[in-house]
């Protein structure tokens, strides 16, 4: 990292010299990914120039793995029919995400200037949501017939043009259904080549749907070990597969986004580069926050106005609150962990219920405890304050309110993202600003019965 440093430094002073010759002399010792990395690095007004001046036979190498701004630039710098050529040469897959960051005008004519078959093949795959395995998957995939022998299946193999290697080869029948698979080094060892290929292949084959969500392809991968998945359409028709690198770019995806929602923004903040960009980002989200401001504002002074009497009571609002809101994150986030990795099926969610229940309970005892010695010292220390309530009365009130408000917390925190997640919104968005800014309004107003419910049963067995 510190050498591609050095080499932005370097290329920024020979840009300014208009050395461009030895910038792509300098270019040509790195790979493709690094490539990307030192595009990415520098100003605005160098994307383009530099990015020209890479080797041609690595440039879409290179443009695959372009990010945000400099993507942007570098698009927009090239042709219709430079780009239709660059996009030619990518794997499938990459060439679909690329045109499907364009206009769909523009996308229609690089897509009339490509060659037919490529051009067809990149429409099918921008058909598919861009987040489904559809939308990531490749279709460049070894198929073998399951009535070929061992020696025709080898030679299926040895005349299939593709530069990716292949680890596995899918076992399809007539219709091109999916029926099994079969490791290529298995199929090398096999000593009788007359053999027929549905003798030895395997019919326990894990699968995806086109329009399964890439999160449960990368589950799927995890789970399995796969170093690759088989795609399949709704009749069951081998159409592509899914390569661990592209699982590992979901990976980095779906958690860069869930960062960002748990602090109440998103992943286009990492191409803002204006206050005001970043604002548009942001801003929302504390719009939100602010509403359940007014919210808890209005019920803190209609609590004042009840518990004018109870001054004391006010003090520990914000620690209740405080603490409402962590025990919630901490829930939620619990339980955002777990649907992510499809460890909550069935009774599993029961049971995770039933434990943030019970932890939120304890939680609350303990802090209660605590929270009330705190406050029988702290009134016991103000006379003026306790002259109408006892002093313990009023530390059992704060504790008893903690207590409620922590265990609810951790029921609210871990029921929202469930909930979400039953209907199909991304629970990510339960985290961070949202459960904040619910558990205040309601922490407050469990504080809140809690202090007058109590405050009423002292009046009723206090002696007149």
């Amino acid at each position: 990292m510190h050498q591609l440093k050095q080499a932005v430094e370097y290329i920024e002073s020979l840009a300014e010299e208009q050395q461009w010759e030895k910038i792509a002399t300098l270019l040509t010792g790195y790979h493709f990914t690094d490539l990307a990395d030192i595009v990415e690095s520098l100003p605005r007004e160098l994307h383009e120039p530099v990015f020209d001046l890479i080797d041609e036979k690595i440039k879409p190498d290179v443009l695959a793995e372009l990010e945000g701004r400099a993507s942007v630039d570098v698009l927009k710098s090239l042709t219709n029919a430079e780009l239709a050529e660059i996009v030619e040469e990518m794997d499938r897959d990459d060439a679909a995400d690329i045109l499907g960051e364009l206009s769909e005008a523009r996308s229609e004519k690089v897509l009339n200037l490509m060659e037919a078959e490529d051009s067809e093949e990149v429409r099918e795959l921008m058909k598919y949501d861009e987040e489904s395995a559809g939308g990531i998957m490749t279709p460049e995939v070894l198929t073998i017939h399951d009535d070929l022998t061992i020696d025709q299946a080898l030679a299926v193999i040895q005349e299939f043009d593709d530069d990716e290697p292949f680890y596995y080869a899918y076992v399809v029948d007539a219709a091109n259904k999916l029926i099994g698979w079969i490791g290529l080094w298995e199929l090398v060892k096999v000593r009788d080549r007359t053999r027929i290929v549905n003798e030895i292949a395997h019919t326990d084959v894990v699968y995806v749907k086109t329009d399964a969500d890439q999160e449960e392809v990368a589950r799927l991968m995890v789970k399995y070990d796969h170093a690759a998945l088989p795609v399949v359409d709704a009749d069951g028709r081998l159409v592509g597969r899914i390569t661990m690198d592209d699982v590992m770019d979901v990976m980095e995806e779906e958690a860069s986004e869930d960062i960002f929602r748990l602090a109440g923004s998103d992943d286009t903040e990492l191409y803002n580069e204006t206050p005001l960009q970043a604002c548009r980002a942001r801003l929302p989200w504390l719009l939100i926050t602010l509403v359940a401001g007014f919210v808890t504002s209005s019920i803190l002074r209609r609590f004042m106005n009840d518990l004018a009497q109870v001054l004391a009571l006010s003090f520990f609002v914000p620690i209740v609150l405080a603490m409402g809101g962590n025990t919630g994150i901490q829930s939620s986030t619990l339980i955002i962990r777990s649907l992510a990795l499809g460890t909550l099926e069935g009774k599993g969610i029961t049971k995770l219920l039933s434990r943030e229940i019970a932890a939120g309970a304890i939680m609350g005892v303990f802090c209660g405890v605590i929270i009330g010695i705190w406050a029988d010292f702290l009134i016991r220390s103000s006379p003026d304050i306790s002259e109408f309530y006892s002093p313990v009365f009023l530390a059992f009130t704060v504790g008893l309110a903690l207590l409620s408000a922590m265990t609810f917390a951790a029921v609210f925190g871990a029921f929202v993202p469930i909930v979400l997640n039953k209907v199909r919104i991304d629970p990510a968005v339960a985290s961070g600003p949202f459960v904040t800014a619910s558990n205040d309004i309601l922490a407050l107003l469990i504080y809140y019965a809690v202090a007058v419910g109590l405050i009423a049963l002292y009046k009723s067995l206090s002696p007149v």
